[in-house]
């Protein structure tokens, strides 16, 4: 009973948290950001090699064969003629990704992920070889290179095994050096955006309004997710440092967000139910076998026999009643009501869908 107390006491605090945290302004700069300064996405392919067995099989990853086929001949190697005699599971085709963040400047290093193409199993211990990674534009952005880091225990014994993480999946911290910047100038504008990372009407008002008071006039709030800046022949970096720093109470959506594979709940601090009455309850049966050995006395010259015991227990929750919530109550009444029925997270999805359902929760109803 202690443990669902606290269980249910820690499901309290995490759906207070957004509540909380909704009633105090925070920076521009932690809500918005400058249009057109972003990361750009990079991929490539590549191979990874010394592996201890666990690469591809050539047999049957027909695209690894050729590359490692195509990488000796660039590296004066002739395999093709023997291509077919190729057997070997120390090397591993797979995809590299990175993200390439906003000024970057040749010569600076990036992280990298690794994922394998193939039918390989584990890429701990490997090392990544020269991989170009591409832009949108098709042109190279950086070249990654290195020893590659899973992060992940695998072992297989004869009758058991055990696997922490994904050993197909790796990273190489600071693996590619950048190899071309993607220009975006600051200097020189008239205006500039922001975009809000959260869409609100209320919220953009709010930025424009408190840019506005520092400097009359340089603010506009054009839609839910933009605010147009005009320099004014101000200097843009100095700006941008002076206006990120100011403090707005960001506005929100009445949401609730049920992500169901995990149990997890969230719910925003204007969420409101209108007078409903819940009642909830589940039947259990529980059935238990503990078999007994009757075994007969050594010259009854009986026999040794399993007898069953069957053990059922039915819980039909008939200590739970009916609740009834009023209308208008705050996020802390709703979650303190459906508590006092007993209610875990996994019933408390049910609930919420069902009141959404019945025209009583005044809140937007997220299921992912």
């Amino acid at each position: 009973m202690v443990k669902r107390r606290g269980a249910l006491a820690l499901l309290l605090l995490l759906l207070l948290a957004p509540a909380l945290a909704a009633a105090q302004p925070v920076r521009i700069k932690d809500i918005a950001d400058v249009e057109g300064v972003r990361d750009n996405q990079l991929v490539g392919y590549g191979l990874v090699v010394g592996l201890p067995g666990t690469g591809d099989r050539l047999r049957t990853a027909i695209f690894t064969r050729q590359s490692l086929v195509g990488m000796l001949e660039r590296l004066g190697v002739n395999t093709r003629d023997n291509e077919a005699r190729l057997d070997t599971r120390n090397i591993a085709a797979v995809m590299v990704t990175a993200n390439l963040p906003a000024f970057a400047q040749p010569g600076s290093r990036i992280d990298v992920a690794i994922a394998s193409l193939g039918d390989a199993t584990n890429l701990t211990g490997g090392t990544l070889l020269v991989t170009p990674l591409l832009g949108a534009d098709g042109e190279v952005y950086a070249v990654a290179q290195g020893t590659v880091a899973t992060g992940a225990i695998a072992a297989r014994g004869a009758g058991a095994s055990v696997q922490r993480g994904v050993p197909t999946a790796a990273r190489i911290a600071s693996g590619a050096i950048v190899e071309r910047s993607v220009p975006f100038a600051l200097q020189g504008r008239d205006t500039l955006r922001l975009s809000l990372r959260n869409p609100d009407f209320t919220t953009a008002q709010r930025i424009a309004g408190a840019i506005n008071r520092r400097h009359p006039g340089a603010a506009r709030a054009t839609d839910p997710r933009t605010v147009l800046l005009a320099l004014r022949g101000r200097d843009p970096l100095a700006f941008m440092v002076e206006i990120e720093q100011l403090r707005v109470e960001p506005d929100q959506v009445a949401r609730v967000v049920i992500e169901e594979a995990s149990g997890t709940i969230v719910m925003g601090a204007n969420v409101r139910v209108s007078t409903v009455a819940i009642a909830q309850g589940n039947l259990t049966i529980r059935i238990t076998e503990t078999p007994q050995v009757s075994q007969p006395n050594p010259l009854a010259g009986g026999e040794t026999v399993v007898v069953p015991r069957t053990q059922i227990e039915v819980d039909d929750q008939g200590e739970r009643r009916m609740g009834v919530l009023q209308s208008g109550v705050t996020l802390a009444e709703l979650v303190r009501g459906l508590n006092s029925l007993g209610v875990g997270p996994r019933d408390l999805i049910t609930i919420l869908q069902t009141i959404r359902a019945a025209g009583a929760l005044q809140a937007e109803l997220e299921v992912r």
